[in-house]
């Protein structure tokens, strides 16, 4: 497979994984504290809560995206390139949504850790 297509494969993993990772955190913010839940009306509270929440539902399903996609760019590259530039870019647009979706105090050292984080991927893409 070319190359354009390996790294388009890992732009959907690293879109539909952050995707997920943002609706699931914005869900579990909806749901609220599940120790607490899980002390006032049980476990089965605590799963039904989560699992009706809409934004839980669409995480899950971003997650399978960034999973089957994750699947293809195997079949097609090494674990070696796929693996840490997804998950590494991952990181970086992670910390991006968090600062505008989701509203999170994302401080310099983060951002300088992202920073980093983006001269690995380019050290892989070279």
């Amino acid at each position: 497979m070319s190359v354009a297509t390996t790294w388009s494969a890992i732009g959907v993993i690293v879109v539909a994984s952050t995707a997920g990772d943002v609706l699931t955190a914005k869900a579990m913010k909806q749901v609220g504290d599940l120790g607490e839940l899980w002390d006032q009306q049980g476990f089965f509270a605590c799963v039904k809560k989560v699992t009706t929440n809409k934004w839980f539902v669409a995480g899950v399903m971003a997650m399978a995206v960034a999973f089957f996609s994750l699947l293809f760019a195997l079949s097609w590259a090494d674990v070696s390139m796929v693996a840490p530039a997804a998950a590494s870019l991952s990181f970086v647009t992670n910390a991006i949504a968090a600062k505008f979706f989701l509203h999170e105090a994302v401080d310099a050292r983060r951002w300088a850790a992202a920073l980093c984080v983006c001269a690995g991927v380019a050290l892989l893409a070279l």
